[in-house]
Protein backbone atom coordinates (compact mmCIF):
# COMPACT_ATOMS: atom_id res chain seq x y z
CA UNK A 1 0.00 0.00 0.00
CA UNK A 2 1.36 3.44 -0.89
CA UNK A 3 1.93 6.04 1.80
CA UNK A 4 -0.67 8.37 0.30
CA UNK A 5 -3.34 5.72 0.30
CA UNK A 6 -2.48 4.63 3.82
CA UNK A 7 -2.91 8.18 5.05
CA UNK A 8 -6.43 8.16 3.66
CA UNK A 9 -7.45 4.80 5.12
CA UNK A 10 -11.02 5.29 6.36
CA UNK A 11 -12.47 4.52 9.74
CA UNK A 12 -12.80 5.67 13.33
CA UNK A 13 -9.01 5.59 13.87
CA UNK A 14 -8.50 8.21 11.18
CA UNK A 15 -11.32 10.32 12.59
CA UNK A 16 -10.05 10.15 16.19
CA UNK A 17 -6.51 11.00 15.12
CA UNK A 18 -7.81 14.06 13.29
CA UNK A 19 -9.95 15.14 16.24
CA UNK A 20 -6.90 15.02 18.49
CA UNK A 21 -4.98 17.37 16.22
CA UNK A 22 -4.26 20.91 17.55
CA UNK A 23 -5.64 22.45 14.38
CA UNK A 24 -8.97 20.67 14.87
CA UNK A 25 -9.34 22.10 18.38
CA UNK A 26 -8.81 25.65 17.18
CA UNK A 27 -11.17 24.98 14.27
CA UNK A 28 -13.95 24.17 16.74
CA UNK A 29 -13.15 27.35 18.65
CA UNK A 30 -13.15 29.47 15.49
CA UNK A 31 -16.39 27.86 14.32
CA UNK A 32 -17.99 28.84 17.63
CA UNK A 33 -16.64 32.40 17.27
CA UNK A 34 -18.04 32.55 13.73
CA UNK A 35 -21.56 31.50 14.67
CA UNK A 36 -21.96 33.49 17.90
CA UNK A 37 -22.11 37.04 16.44
CA UNK A 38 -24.31 35.78 13.60
CA UNK A 39 -26.86 34.56 16.15
CA UNK A 40 -26.56 37.70 18.25
CA UNK A 41 -26.81 40.27 15.46
CA UNK A 42 -29.42 38.54 13.29
CA UNK A 43 -31.43 36.71 15.96
CA UNK A 44 -31.58 37.58 19.63
CA UNK A 45 -30.89 41.25 18.97
CA UNK A 46 -34.49 41.58 17.74
CA UNK A 47 -35.79 40.09 20.99
CA UNK A 48 -33.89 42.82 22.85
CA UNK A 49 -35.28 45.47 20.50
CA UNK A 50 -38.80 44.10 21.00
CA UNK A 51 -38.49 44.36 24.79
CA UNK A 52 -37.19 47.91 24.34
CA UNK A 53 -40.38 48.65 22.36
CA UNK A 54 -38.55 49.55 19.15
CA UNK A 55 -41.06 49.64 16.29
CA UNK A 56 -41.19 46.85 13.71
CA UNK A 57 -40.25 49.11 10.79
CA UNK A 58 -37.02 50.11 12.51
CA UNK A 59 -36.28 46.47 13.24
CA UNK A 60 -36.80 45.77 9.56
CA UNK A 61 -34.08 48.31 8.77
CA UNK A 62 -31.83 46.59 11.32
CA UNK A 63 -32.18 43.37 9.34
CA UNK A 64 -30.27 45.01 6.48
CA UNK A 65 -27.04 44.40 8.36
CA UNK A 66 -27.43 40.84 7.09
CA UNK A 67 -26.29 42.13 3.69
CA UNK A 68 -22.76 42.14 5.11
CA UNK A 69 -22.91 38.33 5.11
CA UNK A 70 -24.53 38.08 1.69
CA UNK A 71 -21.96 40.26 -0.07
CA UNK A 72 -18.86 39.53 1.99
CA UNK A 73 -16.96 38.47 -1.11
CA UNK A 74 -16.83 42.11 -2.26
CA UNK A 75 -14.00 42.94 0.17
CA UNK A 76 -12.42 39.48 0.37
CA UNK A 77 -9.56 40.46 -2.05
CA UNK A 78 -8.38 43.05 0.48
CA UNK A 79 -8.14 40.43 3.22
CA UNK A 80 -6.11 38.24 0.91
CA UNK A 81 -3.43 40.90 0.35
CA UNK A 82 -3.55 43.66 2.96
CA UNK A 83 -1.47 43.26 6.12
CA UNK A 84 -2.22 44.97 9.44
CA UNK A 85 0.73 46.83 11.00
CA UNK A 86 2.07 45.09 14.13
CA UNK A 87 -0.48 42.23 13.84
CA UNK A 88 0.96 40.93 10.56
CA UNK A 89 3.58 38.99 12.52
CA UNK A 90 0.75 36.71 13.65
CA UNK A 91 0.33 35.39 10.11
CA UNK A 92 -1.73 36.22 7.06
CA UNK A 93 -4.98 34.77 8.40
CA UNK A 94 -4.53 35.04 12.15
CA UNK A 95 -3.97 38.78 12.07
CA UNK A 96 -7.48 39.32 10.71
CA UNK A 97 -9.09 36.58 12.81
CA UNK A 98 -7.76 37.99 16.09
CA UNK A 99 -8.58 41.58 15.11
CA UNK A 100 -12.15 40.69 14.14
CA UNK A 101 -12.77 38.66 17.31
CA UNK A 102 -11.41 41.35 19.61
CA UNK A 103 -13.39 44.02 17.75
CA UNK A 104 -16.57 41.95 18.04
CA UNK A 105 -15.98 41.42 21.75
CA UNK A 106 -15.56 45.16 22.29
CA UNK A 107 -18.65 45.95 20.22
CA UNK A 108 -20.83 43.50 22.16
CA UNK A 109 -19.57 44.83 25.50
CA UNK A 110 -20.23 48.39 24.31
CA UNK A 111 -23.74 47.46 23.17
CA UNK A 112 -24.40 46.14 26.66
CA UNK A 113 -23.88 49.67 28.03
CA UNK A 114 -26.42 51.26 25.67
CA UNK A 115 -30.20 51.52 25.82
CA UNK A 116 -31.56 50.75 22.33
CA UNK A 117 -34.59 52.94 22.98
CA UNK A 118 -32.67 56.12 23.88
CA UNK A 119 -29.44 55.54 21.93
CA UNK A 120 -30.81 53.87 18.82
CA UNK A 121 -28.39 55.68 16.48
CA UNK A 122 -25.26 54.43 18.24
CA UNK A 123 -26.89 51.04 18.71
CA UNK A 124 -27.57 50.63 14.98
CA UNK A 125 -24.11 51.92 14.02
CA UNK A 126 -22.37 49.43 16.31
CA UNK A 127 -24.61 46.59 15.12
CA UNK A 128 -23.73 47.42 11.50
CA UNK A 129 -20.00 47.55 12.23
CA UNK A 130 -20.34 44.30 14.18
CA UNK A 131 -22.02 42.54 11.25
CA UNK A 132 -19.24 43.75 8.95
CA UNK A 133 -16.58 42.51 11.40
CA UNK A 134 -18.43 39.19 11.75
CA UNK A 135 -18.61 38.68 7.98
CA UNK A 136 -14.92 39.58 7.72
CA UNK A 137 -14.12 37.01 10.37
CA UNK A 138 -16.06 34.38 8.39
CA UNK A 139 -14.02 35.08 5.25
CA UNK A 140 -10.69 34.66 7.00
CA UNK A 141 -11.70 31.67 9.13
CA UNK A 142 -12.83 29.83 6.00
CA UNK A 143 -9.51 30.68 4.33
CA UNK A 144 -7.60 29.57 7.45
CA UNK A 145 -9.42 26.23 7.45
CA UNK A 146 -8.46 25.58 3.84
CA UNK A 147 -4.86 26.73 4.24
CA UNK A 148 -3.95 24.73 7.37
CA UNK A 149 -5.52 21.44 6.27
CA UNK A 150 -3.10 18.55 5.95
CA UNK A 151 -3.17 14.74 5.72
CA UNK A 152 -4.09 14.33 9.39
CA UNK A 153 -6.32 17.37 9.99
CA UNK A 154 -8.02 16.94 6.63
CA UNK A 155 -10.23 19.53 5.01
CA UNK A 156 -13.19 17.16 5.47
CA UNK A 157 -12.71 16.91 9.25
CA UNK A 158 -11.91 20.60 9.71
CA UNK A 159 -15.01 21.58 7.73
CA UNK A 160 -17.20 19.30 9.84
CA UNK A 161 -15.76 20.53 13.14
CA UNK A 162 -16.18 24.14 12.00
CA UNK A 163 -19.88 23.60 11.39
CA UNK A 164 -20.35 21.84 14.72
CA UNK A 165 -18.82 24.82 16.49
CA UNK A 166 -20.99 27.16 14.45
CA UNK A 167 -24.19 25.29 15.28
CA UNK A 168 -23.40 25.06 18.99
CA UNK A 169 -22.75 28.80 19.15
CA UNK A 170 -26.09 29.41 17.43
CA UNK A 171 -27.71 27.53 20.30
CA UNK A 172 -25.71 29.53 22.88
CA UNK A 173 -26.41 32.87 21.23
CA UNK A 174 -30.01 31.99 20.40
CA UNK A 175 -32.03 29.81 22.76
CA UNK A 176 -29.58 29.96 25.66
CA UNK A 177 -29.22 33.71 25.19
CA UNK A 178 -32.98 34.12 25.57
CA UNK A 179 -32.98 32.02 28.75
CA UNK A 180 -30.09 33.98 30.27
CA UNK A 181 -31.61 37.35 29.32
CA UNK A 182 -34.90 36.41 31.00
CA UNK A 183 -33.01 35.99 34.27
CA UNK A 184 -30.28 38.64 34.31
CA UNK A 185 -31.27 41.03 31.51
CA UNK A 186 -30.09 41.77 27.96
CA UNK A 187 -27.18 44.11 28.83
CA UNK A 188 -25.60 41.50 31.09
CA UNK A 189 -26.20 38.77 28.49
CA UNK A 190 -24.45 40.71 25.72
CA UNK A 191 -21.60 41.56 28.08
CA UNK A 192 -21.08 37.83 28.74
CA UNK A 193 -21.13 37.07 25.01
CA UNK A 194 -18.65 39.87 24.36
CA UNK A 195 -16.33 38.53 27.04
CA UNK A 196 -16.48 35.07 25.40
CA UNK A 197 -15.38 36.51 22.03
CA UNK A 198 -12.59 38.50 23.67
CA UNK A 199 -11.35 35.31 25.32
CA UNK A 200 -11.44 33.45 21.99
CA UNK A 201 -9.53 36.32 20.37
CA UNK A 202 -6.78 35.93 22.98
CA UNK A 203 -6.74 32.15 22.50
CA UNK A 204 -6.48 32.69 18.74
CA UNK A 205 -3.01 34.16 19.25
CA UNK A 206 -1.76 30.63 19.86
CA UNK A 207 -3.46 28.99 16.87
CA UNK A 208 -1.27 27.57 14.08
CA UNK A 209 -1.21 29.61 10.90
CA UNK A 210 -0.87 28.65 7.27
CA UNK A 211 2.47 28.85 5.52
CA UNK A 212 1.41 29.55 1.96
CA UNK A 213 3.93 31.60 0.03
CA UNK A 214 1.40 33.45 -2.06
CA UNK A 215 -0.56 34.42 1.02
CA UNK A 216 2.34 36.17 2.72
CA UNK A 217 1.93 39.29 0.62
CA UNK A 218 3.04 40.18 -2.89
CA UNK A 219 6.80 40.70 -2.56
CA UNK A 220 8.97 42.20 -5.28
CA UNK A 221 9.98 38.68 -6.27
CA UNK A 222 6.34 37.63 -6.65
CA UNK A 223 5.49 40.75 -8.63
CA UNK A 224 8.49 40.07 -10.85
CA UNK A 225 6.88 36.73 -11.79
CA UNK A 226 4.22 38.68 -13.68
CA UNK A 227 6.95 40.05 -15.97
CA UNK A 228 8.44 36.66 -16.89
CA UNK A 229 8.10 35.05 -20.35
CA UNK A 230 4.73 33.35 -20.79
CA UNK A 231 2.91 35.77 -18.48
CA UNK A 232 0.22 38.03 -19.90
CA UNK A 233 1.29 41.40 -21.24
CA UNK A 234 0.88 44.31 -18.81
CA UNK A 235 -1.62 46.09 -21.06
CA UNK A 236 -3.83 42.98 -21.15
CA UNK A 237 -3.65 42.57 -17.36
CA UNK A 238 -4.46 46.24 -16.86
CA UNK A 239 -7.44 46.00 -19.20
CA UNK A 240 -8.78 43.02 -17.29
CA UNK A 241 -8.13 44.71 -13.94
CA UNK A 242 -9.97 47.86 -15.04
CA UNK A 243 -12.98 45.86 -16.24
CA UNK A 244 -13.23 43.67 -13.16
CA UNK A 245 -12.48 46.59 -10.84
CA UNK A 246 -15.26 48.72 -12.32
CA UNK A 247 -17.76 45.85 -12.06
CA UNK A 248 -16.90 45.18 -8.41
CA UNK A 249 -16.84 48.91 -7.58
CA UNK A 250 -20.34 49.30 -9.03
CA UNK A 251 -21.61 46.32 -7.01
CA UNK A 252 -20.05 47.53 -3.76
CA UNK A 253 -21.29 51.08 -4.35
CA UNK A 254 -24.81 49.82 -5.05
CA UNK A 255 -24.94 47.89 -1.79
CA UNK A 256 -23.52 50.80 0.23
CA UNK A 257 -25.97 53.32 -1.28
CA UNK A 258 -28.88 51.01 -0.57
CA UNK A 259 -27.85 50.52 3.06
CA UNK A 260 -27.24 54.25 3.62
CA UNK A 261 -30.62 55.16 2.11
CA UNK A 262 -32.35 52.52 4.19
CA UNK A 263 -30.71 53.61 7.43
CA UNK A 264 -31.02 57.40 6.95
CA UNK A 265 -34.14 58.07 4.87
CA UNK A 266 -37.60 58.70 6.23
CA UNK A 267 -39.78 55.56 6.39
CA UNK A 268 -41.82 56.54 3.34
CA UNK A 269 -38.64 57.09 1.29
CA UNK A 270 -36.82 53.90 2.22
CA UNK A 271 -36.17 51.43 -0.63
CA UNK A 272 -37.94 48.09 -0.56
CA UNK A 273 -35.39 45.41 0.49
CA UNK A 274 -37.33 42.63 -1.22
CA UNK A 275 -37.41 44.53 -4.49
CA UNK A 276 -33.71 45.38 -4.12
CA UNK A 277 -32.78 41.72 -3.64
CA UNK A 278 -34.92 40.56 -6.55
CA UNK A 279 -33.77 43.34 -8.92
CA UNK A 280 -30.18 44.07 -7.99
CA UNK A 281 -29.23 40.69 -6.53
CA UNK A 282 -28.90 38.95 -9.91
CA UNK A 283 -27.20 42.02 -11.42
CA UNK A 284 -24.63 42.09 -8.63
CA UNK A 285 -23.91 38.40 -9.13
CA UNK A 286 -23.52 38.93 -12.88
CA UNK A 287 -21.20 41.91 -12.29
CA UNK A 288 -19.04 40.30 -9.63
CA UNK A 289 -18.99 36.65 -10.65
CA UNK A 290 -20.36 35.86 -14.12
CA UNK A 291 -18.65 38.62 -16.14
CA UNK A 292 -15.34 38.43 -14.20
CA UNK A 293 -15.39 34.64 -14.72
CA UNK A 294 -15.76 35.17 -18.47
CA UNK A 295 -12.89 37.66 -18.45
CA UNK A 296 -10.77 35.25 -16.42
CA UNK A 297 -11.61 32.49 -18.89
CA UNK A 298 -10.35 34.56 -21.80
CA UNK A 299 -7.15 35.42 -19.92
CA UNK A 300 -6.51 31.76 -19.07
CA UNK A 301 -7.18 30.76 -22.69
CA UNK A 302 -4.83 33.39 -24.09
CA UNK A 303 -2.06 32.43 -21.68
CA UNK A 304 -2.50 28.73 -22.43
CA UNK A 305 -2.33 29.42 -26.18
CA UNK A 306 0.58 31.83 -25.84
CA UNK A 307 -1.40 34.84 -27.06
CA UNK A 308 -0.83 38.33 -25.66
CA UNK A 309 1.98 37.02 -23.47
CA UNK A 310 5.45 38.37 -22.78
CA UNK A 311 7.99 36.83 -25.12
CA UNK A 312 11.54 35.85 -24.21
CA UNK A 313 12.87 38.77 -26.23
CA UNK A 314 10.58 41.28 -24.54
CA UNK A 315 10.97 39.92 -20.99
CA UNK A 316 13.82 42.25 -20.10
CA UNK A 317 11.88 45.25 -21.37
CA UNK A 318 8.52 44.42 -19.73
CA UNK A 319 7.46 47.20 -17.42
CA UNK A 320 4.33 47.47 -15.35
CA UNK A 321 2.84 49.50 -12.54
CA UNK A 322 3.52 47.88 -9.12
CA UNK A 323 0.17 49.16 -7.78
CA UNK A 324 -1.67 47.66 -10.75
CA UNK A 325 0.22 44.39 -10.26
CA UNK A 326 -0.79 44.28 -6.58
CA UNK A 327 -4.44 44.88 -7.50
CA UNK A 328 -4.28 42.31 -10.30
CA UNK A 329 -2.95 39.65 -7.93
CA UNK A 330 -5.62 40.47 -5.37
CA UNK A 331 -8.68 40.74 -7.61
CA UNK A 332 -8.13 39.06 -10.98
CA UNK A 333 -5.52 36.36 -10.40
CA UNK A 334 -7.73 34.29 -8.01
CA UNK A 335 -10.42 34.19 -10.70
CA UNK A 336 -7.95 33.40 -13.48
CA UNK A 337 -6.40 30.60 -11.44
CA UNK A 338 -9.77 29.05 -10.66
CA UNK A 339 -11.19 29.26 -14.18
CA UNK A 340 -7.90 28.15 -15.73
CA UNK A 341 -7.72 25.12 -13.44
CA UNK A 342 -11.39 24.12 -13.61
CA UNK A 343 -12.12 25.01 -17.24
CA UNK A 344 -15.59 24.29 -18.59
CA UNK A 345 -16.36 22.26 -15.48
CA UNK A 346 -16.97 25.68 -13.91
CA UNK A 347 -20.50 25.54 -15.36
CA UNK A 348 -21.19 22.27 -13.52
CA UNK A 349 -19.65 23.54 -10.29
CA UNK A 350 -21.64 26.78 -10.32
CA UNK A 351 -24.85 24.86 -11.03
CA UNK A 352 -24.19 22.56 -8.07
CA UNK A 353 -23.31 25.49 -5.80
CA UNK A 354 -26.57 27.23 -6.73
CA UNK A 355 -28.80 24.20 -6.17
CA UNK A 356 -27.27 21.96 -3.47
CA UNK A 357 -28.60 23.73 -0.37
CA UNK A 358 -31.81 25.01 -1.93
CA UNK A 359 -34.03 22.26 -0.51
CA UNK A 360 -33.41 23.31 3.09
CA UNK A 361 -32.83 27.05 2.59
CA UNK A 362 -35.57 28.21 0.26
CA UNK A 363 -38.49 27.50 2.59
CA UNK A 364 -36.73 28.38 5.86
CA UNK A 365 -38.41 31.80 5.95
CA UNK A 366 -41.80 30.10 6.07
CA UNK A 367 -40.89 27.57 8.79
CA UNK A 368 -42.42 29.45 11.71
CA UNK A 369 -45.58 30.41 9.81
CA UNK A 370 -45.89 26.70 8.95
CA UNK A 371 -45.36 25.49 12.53
CA UNK A 372 -47.38 28.18 14.29
CA UNK A 373 -49.98 29.20 11.74
CA UNK A 374 -50.64 26.11 9.64
CA UNK A 375 -50.01 23.34 12.20
CA UNK A 376 -51.07 25.38 15.29
CA UNK A 377 -48.13 24.50 17.51
CA UNK A 378 -47.33 26.77 20.46
CA UNK A 379 -44.18 28.89 20.76
CA UNK A 380 -42.83 26.61 23.50
CA UNK A 381 -43.39 23.47 21.42
CA UNK A 382 -41.61 24.98 18.42
CA UNK A 383 -38.72 26.14 20.63
CA UNK A 384 -38.26 22.67 22.10
CA UNK A 385 -38.52 20.92 18.74
CA UNK A 386 -36.42 23.27 16.60
CA UNK A 387 -34.03 25.06 18.93
CA UNK A 388 -33.03 22.29 21.33
CA UNK A 389 -33.90 18.92 19.81
CA UNK A 390 -33.29 20.21 16.28
CA UNK A 391 -29.85 21.64 17.05
CA UNK A 392 -28.88 18.39 18.77
CA UNK A 393 -29.93 16.43 15.70
CA UNK A 394 -27.95 18.83 13.51
CA UNK A 395 -24.76 18.35 15.54
CA UNK A 396 -25.28 14.57 15.49
CA UNK A 397 -25.73 14.75 11.71
CA UNK A 398 -22.52 16.74 11.34
CA UNK A 399 -20.65 14.17 13.41
CA UNK A 400 -22.08 11.37 11.29
CA UNK A 401 -21.19 13.33 8.15
CA UNK A 402 -17.60 13.69 9.30
CA UNK A 403 -17.40 9.94 9.88
CA UNK A 404 -18.98 9.18 6.48
CA UNK A 405 -16.42 11.44 4.80
CA UNK A 406 -13.63 9.23 6.12
CA UNK A 407 -15.44 5.99 5.20
CA UNK A 408 -17.30 6.66 1.95
CA UNK A 409 -15.33 9.60 0.61
CA UNK A 410 -16.31 13.17 -0.13
CA UNK A 411 -18.42 12.73 -3.28
CA UNK A 412 -20.34 9.71 -2.01
CA UNK A 413 -21.25 11.62 1.15
CA UNK A 414 -22.13 14.72 -0.87
CA UNK A 415 -24.50 12.72 -3.06
CA UNK A 416 -26.04 10.93 -0.07
CA UNK A 417 -26.58 14.32 1.58
CA UNK A 418 -28.40 15.61 -1.50
CA UNK A 419 -30.67 12.56 -1.50
CA UNK A 420 -31.49 12.90 2.21
CA UNK A 421 -32.03 16.67 1.99
CA UNK A 422 -34.51 16.24 -0.84
CA UNK A 423 -36.29 13.27 0.78
CA UNK A 424 -36.88 14.98 4.12
CA UNK A 425 -39.14 17.51 2.43
CA UNK A 426 -41.55 14.62 1.94
CA UNK A 427 -41.76 14.33 5.74
CA UNK A 428 -42.96 17.93 5.95
CA UNK A 429 -45.37 17.29 3.09
CA UNK A 430 -46.88 14.53 5.24
CA UNK A 431 -47.24 16.97 8.17
CA UNK A 432 -49.00 19.41 5.86
CA UNK A 433 -51.38 16.61 4.82
CA UNK A 434 -52.23 15.64 8.40
CA UNK A 435 -49.10 13.82 9.60
CA UNK A 436 -50.44 10.25 9.48
CA UNK A 437 -47.15 8.74 8.33
CA UNK A 438 -44.99 10.70 10.79
CA UNK A 439 -47.34 9.79 13.62
CA UNK A 440 -47.00 6.13 12.72
CA UNK A 441 -43.20 6.44 12.61
CA UNK A 442 -43.10 8.23 15.97
CA UNK A 443 -45.32 5.56 17.52
CA UNK A 444 -43.36 2.68 15.98
CA UNK A 445 -39.99 3.82 17.38
CA UNK A 446 -41.48 4.56 20.80
CA UNK A 447 -40.79 8.27 20.59
CA UNK A 448 -44.42 9.25 21.14
CA UNK A 449 -44.51 7.19 24.35
CA UNK A 450 -41.30 8.86 25.58
CA UNK A 451 -42.48 12.43 24.92
CA UNK A 452 -45.88 11.79 26.48
CA UNK A 453 -44.22 10.46 29.65
CA UNK A 454 -42.04 13.59 29.74
CA UNK A 455 -45.12 15.81 29.71
CA UNK A 456 -45.46 16.37 25.98
CA UNK A 457 -48.02 15.24 23.42
CA UNK A 458 -48.09 12.88 20.49
CA UNK A 459 -48.42 15.91 18.23
CA UNK A 460 -45.18 17.36 19.63
CA UNK A 461 -43.42 14.01 19.19
CA UNK A 462 -44.45 13.98 15.54
CA UNK A 463 -42.94 17.43 14.97
CA UNK A 464 -39.75 16.55 16.84
CA UNK A 465 -39.21 13.39 14.76
CA UNK A 466 -39.72 15.37 11.54
CA UNK A 467 -37.42 18.24 12.50
CA UNK A 468 -34.88 15.81 13.92
CA UNK A 469 -34.78 13.77 10.71
CA UNK A 470 -34.43 16.88 8.58
CA UNK A 471 -31.70 18.44 10.71
CA UNK A 472 -29.78 15.16 10.93
CA UNK A 473 -29.88 14.92 7.13
CA UNK A 474 -28.95 18.60 6.78
CA UNK A 475 -25.95 17.97 9.06
CA UNK A 476 -24.67 15.21 6.80
CA UNK A 477 -25.27 17.31 3.69
CA UNK A 478 -23.67 20.37 5.27
CA UNK A 479 -20.54 18.51 6.35
CA UNK A 480 -20.04 17.10 2.86
CA UNK A 481 -20.89 20.34 1.07
CA UNK A 482 -18.48 22.59 2.97
CA UNK A 483 -15.76 19.94 2.64
CA UNK A 484 -16.34 19.71 -1.12
CA UNK A 485 -16.48 23.48 -1.55
CA UNK A 486 -13.25 23.84 0.41
CA UNK A 487 -11.55 21.16 -1.67
CA UNK A 488 -12.04 22.87 -5.04
CA UNK A 489 -10.41 26.20 -4.14
CA UNK A 490 -6.69 26.88 -4.22
CA UNK A 491 -4.87 27.52 -0.95
CA UNK A 492 -3.11 30.56 -2.33
CA UNK A 493 -6.42 32.21 -3.24
CA UNK A 494 -8.75 30.62 -0.70
CA UNK A 495 -10.18 33.85 0.78
CA UNK A 496 -11.50 35.18 -2.52
CA UNK A 497 -12.48 31.90 -4.17
CA UNK A 498 -14.32 30.44 -1.18
CA UNK A 499 -16.09 33.73 -0.41
CA UNK A 500 -17.31 33.95 -4.01
CA UNK A 501 -18.61 30.38 -4.14
CA UNK A 502 -20.19 30.39 -0.69
CA UNK A 503 -22.03 33.64 -1.45
CA UNK A 504 -23.80 31.86 -4.29
CA UNK A 505 -24.95 28.98 -2.09
CA UNK A 506 -28.15 30.59 -0.87
CA UNK A 507 -28.71 32.88 -3.85
CA UNK A 508 -31.47 30.91 -5.54
CA UNK A 509 -33.20 30.40 -2.20
CA UNK A 510 -33.06 34.12 -1.43
CA UNK A 511 -34.34 35.21 -4.84
CA UNK A 512 -36.97 32.48 -5.04
CA UNK A 513 -38.75 33.05 -1.73
CA UNK A 514 -41.16 35.60 -3.18
CA UNK A 515 -42.42 33.14 -5.77
CA UNK A 516 -42.51 30.37 -3.16
CA UNK A 517 -44.64 32.52 -0.86
CA UNK A 518 -47.06 33.06 -3.70
CA UNK A 519 -47.21 29.31 -4.33
CA UNK A 520 -48.01 28.66 -0.66
CA UNK A 521 -50.77 31.27 -0.72
CA UNK A 522 -52.32 29.78 -3.86
CA UNK A 523 -51.73 26.02 -3.48
CA UNK A 524 -50.77 25.40 0.14
CA UNK A 525 -47.75 23.99 1.96
CA UNK A 526 -48.12 20.42 0.71
CA UNK A 527 -47.69 21.48 -2.92
CA UNK A 528 -44.71 23.64 -1.95
CA UNK A 529 -42.90 20.77 -0.21
CA UNK A 530 -43.47 18.47 -3.18
CA UNK A 531 -42.09 21.17 -5.51
CA UNK A 532 -38.98 21.68 -3.36
CA UNK A 533 -38.41 17.91 -3.35
CA UNK A 534 -38.39 17.97 -7.16
CA UNK A 535 -35.80 20.76 -7.11
CA UNK A 536 -33.64 18.57 -4.89
CA UNK A 537 -33.53 15.95 -7.64
CA UNK A 538 -31.58 18.43 -9.78
CA UNK A 539 -28.88 18.68 -7.11
CA UNK A 540 -28.67 14.87 -6.93
CA UNK A 541 -28.06 14.59 -10.68
CA UNK A 542 -25.45 17.36 -10.56
CA UNK A 543 -23.69 15.57 -7.68
CA UNK A 544 -23.41 12.43 -9.80
CA UNK A 545 -21.97 14.42 -12.72
CA UNK A 546 -19.45 16.13 -10.41
CA UNK A 547 -18.55 12.74 -8.93
CA UNK A 548 -17.83 11.40 -12.42
CA UNK A 549 -15.86 14.55 -13.30
CA UNK A 550 -13.63 14.28 -10.25
CA UNK A 551 -13.04 10.59 -10.87
CA UNK A 552 -12.12 11.30 -14.50
CA UNK A 553 -9.87 14.18 -13.41
CA UNK A 554 -8.03 11.88 -11.00
CA UNK A 555 -7.46 9.26 -13.70
CA UNK A 556 -6.38 11.86 -16.27
CA UNK A 557 -3.84 13.22 -13.82
CA UNK A 558 -2.50 9.72 -13.19
CA UNK A 559 -3.43 9.63 -9.50
CA UNK A 560 -5.86 7.64 -7.42
CA UNK A 561 -8.69 10.02 -6.54
CA UNK A 562 -9.72 9.67 -2.87
CA UNK A 563 -13.32 10.31 -3.82
CA UNK A 564 -13.54 7.98 -6.78
CA UNK A 565 -16.60 5.82 -7.26
CA UNK A 566 -14.72 2.96 -5.63
CA UNK A 567 -12.33 3.20 -2.71
CA UNK A 568 -8.68 2.57 -3.55
CA UNK A 569 -7.63 -1.03 -3.03
CA UNK A 570 -5.03 -1.82 -0.42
Amino acid sequence: MTEAVAAKKPGWRTLLRALGNRKTGFMALFGFASGLPFALFLGTLYAWLSEAEVDLETMGVFSLIGLAYSFQFLWSPLLNRVDIPVLKRLGKRKQWIVLAQVALGIILVTLSTLDPKTALGWFSLLAGIGAFASATQDIVINAWRIDVADEEATIDILSTVYQMGFRLSSLVGGALGLIIAARIGWPQTYMIMGAILLAIGVAGLFAPDAVAKRDLGASEEELAELRQPGQLEPKVRNWALAAVGLLWAWALGTVIVFMVRSMTAMPEDRPDPTQFTATYGPLIVIATIVLPALIAGWLAKWQREGRHVITVEAAGQARSNPLADHLYRALVLPLTEFVGRIGWALVLILALVLTYRITDSIWGTFAYPFYLGELKYTNDEVAVASKFFGVGAMVLGLACGGWLLTVLGRMATLTLGAVLAAATNLLYADLAAGGAVMSAVSDAIGFSWLIEHLGGTEKLARLMVTIGAENFSTGIAGAAYVAWLSSIVAKGHSAVQYALLSSLTLLVGTLGRGALGQMIAERGYHAMFMFVTMIGLVAIVLCVFEWIRERHYGRAAGVVAPDALTMPAE
